[in-house]
């Protein structure tokens, strides 16, 4: 992604002696590098030097998941409310943006939706604040479309660690008001299944699963209906229920 950020960072590497040489090739000095060794040598540096935004610049050139590391453990060092305001707006926008940035969502799903002390804040952050804000003014139809929608689909289908209690209600909420993000949700439930740190209540899931307008044939719908019936919280503490469902 080739953001103006993604701009000031490609040269302030340049004025520390790395050039872009092709995709996922870097000249640093007299020898060629990788994206992850990029990332891995140079974030540190370059968020200390310029800030979250040539961090995140940085992430828009390598889509690299050390820059996201690297982001949290600035934010975390600092721990000052503007820091954190302005990472979780760099993750919003691009949650947003038409590419899919595959190190932000891995970054939301290990270190952030995993964590216990971090999945509250985080999970408001990216999503349920809004998500509330728009219920509360009847205006949820706002996420059928565009960059929040986008977001919001991203958000629910990579939601599986987070706590049921906080996200339950944001998956009622897409399935009473946005049609258009029915697939994410089922994506989510699917993962509160699956994850090893996944969390789902059975019965409200059922619930759940029944308003949504889905394909009958949809891959795995049956089969996730089927062990939710019998009161299954988690695919890993009984694997082979799940092989019961699908053969």
């Amino acid at each position: 992604m080739r953001t103006r950020e993604a701009v000031e960072a490609a040269r302030w590497l340049a004025a520390h002696g790395v050039e872009w040489q092709a995709p996922g090739r870097w000249r640093d000095g007299g020898r060629e590098i990788s994206d992850n060794d990029l990332a891995q040598e140079w974030s540190r540096d370059l968020l200390v030097d310029g800030g979250l935004r040539l961090g995140f610049g940085l992430l828009d050139l390598l889509d690299e998941y050390w820059v996201t590391l690297e982001i949290g453990w600035f934010a975390e060092e600092r721990d000052e409310p503007a820091i954190y305001s302005a990472l979780w707006s760099g993750y919003r926008r691009r949650l947003e943006g038409f590419s899919r940035c595959e190190a932000v969502l891995y970054s939301l799903w290990v270190d952030w939706f995993e964590n216990r002390d971090t999945v509250d804040a985080a999970f408001g952050a990216v999503l349920s604040d809004d998500v509330h804000h728009l219920r509360s003014r009847r205006r949820l139809r706002e996420l059928a479309a565009g960059p929040v929608h986008r977001r919001a689909a991203r958000v629910l289908a990579n939601s599986g660690p987070v706590r049921w209690s906080i996200k339950h209600d944001v998956y009622e909420a897409a399935v009473a008001a946005v049609p258009e993000l029915h697939h994410a949700v089922f994506r989510g439930l699917l993962m509160s299944y699956h994850d090893l740190y996944g969390d789902i209540s059975p019965t409200a899931a059922l619930a759940l699963l029944d308003g949504l307008h889905l394909a009958p044939d949809t891959e795995h719908l049956a089969a996730l209906r089927a062990v939710l019936r019998t009161g299954a919280h988690n695919h890993y503490r009984n694997p082979e229920l799940w092989e019961q469902m699908i053969a």
